[in-house]
């Protein structure tokens, strides 16, 4: 059976993806931003995905993680980011808007705002009409993922504040923020473990392929020719990549203020998919 995986469209997946055929990975590849694969995934029209770290705390008894992956950041991201004409505690009351793009950094801000900078009011939604580079550009407060936010901070640089949303995180925790893990369906599991097994497998591989040859793989990368290739390679390698006990616990933090502030209903359990007959469970529930 062919697995089905979901592939995010922005930059700092691409160390996942670009040597992934080369490792001999044959299954589907589907691509697309954040907030459609993690709707994708939640349907069953995808088996696994780098998928939203909110994504897995809403729907996690449907789901097990792939371990040791994950898309996070020790500090700064450089593609989170809040544009503000303000301090971030002096929004309170404001619109802030949104790209829609991904629930993960969206509920970050509002953990931010809410638990750190003791901002209440604040009303975060995507904008009906203008796109939100036009509301930077005329002074609004607004958040960006992705390349859009890469792009951002070159062009409005000297227009506003800009704030680092993985920086920020790590400033009042000390702890690494975990954007997306690598999530799969458990009926896939079942379905499909061989072939996960393997993903997991090609996935390392590829994963070394890309450190090793990190400036040949960003002169590849022609979407993103407005970035020069050593500040690709800069920004890859202010990733981490991998899930280890420090991510577990920014998870777990990030998960217990999304519970405190009514933004999931339950604490999610930590469970990891494992090559036998039947995928066996290491679960721990946040407390």
């Amino acid at each position: 059976m062919s697995l089905s995986v979901g592939q995010i469209s922005y930059l700092n997946c691409a160390p996942f993806f670009h040597h992934l055929a080369r490792t001999g990975f044959q299954g589907e590849l589907i691509k697309g931003v954040p907030s459609a694969l993690n709707r994708m995934l939640h349907e069953g029209r995808i088996d696994v995905c780098p998928s939203s770290s909110f994504e897995y705390a809403c729907h996690w008894q449907d789901y097990f993680l792939l371990p040791h992956f994950s898309i996070s950041s020790f500090g700064p991201v450089q593609s989170v980011l809040l544009f503000s004409p303000c301090a971030p505690d002096k929004l309170a009351g404001r619109d802030i808007a949104l790209t829609g793009e991904s629930a993960t950094s969206v509920n970050l801000l509002r953990v931010l705002l809410w638990e750190y900078f003791g901002v209440k009011g604040a009303h975060l939604a995507v904008p009906a009409q203008s796109s939100v580079e036009e509301l930077i550009a005329q002074g609004r407060p607004a958040l960006l993922i992705g390349d859009r936010a890469l792009r951002g901070a070159r062009r409005f640089q000297n227009q506003c504040l800009i704030y680092d949303l993985g920086e920020l995180w790590q400033q009042f925790t000390g702890l690494p923020f975990v954007f997306a893990l690598w999530i799969l369906r458990r009926d896939a599991a079942l379905r499909k473990g061989e072939e996960i097994a393997a993903l997991n497998r090609l996935l390392e591989q590829s994963l070394s392929l890309a450190f090793a040859s990190l400036e040949e793989m960003a002169l590849t990368v022609p979407e993103n020719a407005w970035l020069e290739p050593e500040n690709i390679c800069a920004y890859w390698r202010c990733m981490s990549y991998r899930l280890e006990q420090p991510h577990i616990q920014g998870l777990e933090l990030f998960f217990q203020l999304c519970h405190k502030h009514g933004l999931i209903e339950t604490l999610p359990a930590m469970e990891f998919f494992t090559a036998q007959p039947k995928p066996a469970v290491q679960g721990t529930v946040f407390a």
